[in-house]
């Protein structure tokens, strides 16, 4: 099989500017953050789901701030990241029951940062048997779940997770 046709993801494809400036910037200051799939918002770091996701409930907790270089994180916002990808986690393990994460940042190009300019934490749900022929074998993979529909219910979610 070499195509997969999934006619509902192009409302959010069409959507994309193509603009230079940093979609997580955009993001961030844009008041629409249902539009914009912005989760949460802190002071110093706020939570995006990933537009084009690895998995369902995929999500990028990021510092306000257009920081490039991970080593130039201050000390509050790194643990304003740590504490949200934790609340996070535990947000994800109520709605979505994953049987597992994936947690971290690609820094550079060279470990698949598709953006170098803005650092992101991915949190990727992960559930046994998650990985099946799709990706290895059509280098495709597929998302059950709409995106509006898992973001509602992590928004409610978020109510009753510290």
């Amino acid at each position: 099989m070499e195509r997969l046709y999934s006619p509902w993801r192009s409302q959010y494809i069409e959507g994309l500017s193509k603009s230079d400036e940093c979609f997580l910037c955009r993001a961030f200051k844009d008041n629409d953050d249902e539009k914009n799939l912005v989760l949460y918002r802190g002071k110093n770091a706020f939570v995006i789901m990933n537009l084009f996701p690895y998995n369902a409930g995929h999500l990028m907790v990021c510092p306000n701030d257009h920081i490039g270089d991970f080593t130039q994180i201050d000390e509050k916002t790194m643990c304003e990241i740590a504490l949200l990808t934790q609340k996070m986690v535990k947000l994800l393990k109520k709605v979505l029951n994953p049987d597992g994460f994936n947690i971290g940042y690609n820094i550079g190009r060279a470990a698949g940062a598709g953006l170098e300019t803005h650092i992101h934490n991915h949190i990727v749900p992960r559930w046994n048997g998650d990985t099946n022929f799709m990706p290895v074998l059509g280098e495709v993979r597929v998302i059950s779940q709409d995106l509006k529909e898992i973001y509602n219910k992590l928004k409610e979610g978020l109510k009753d997770v510290e």
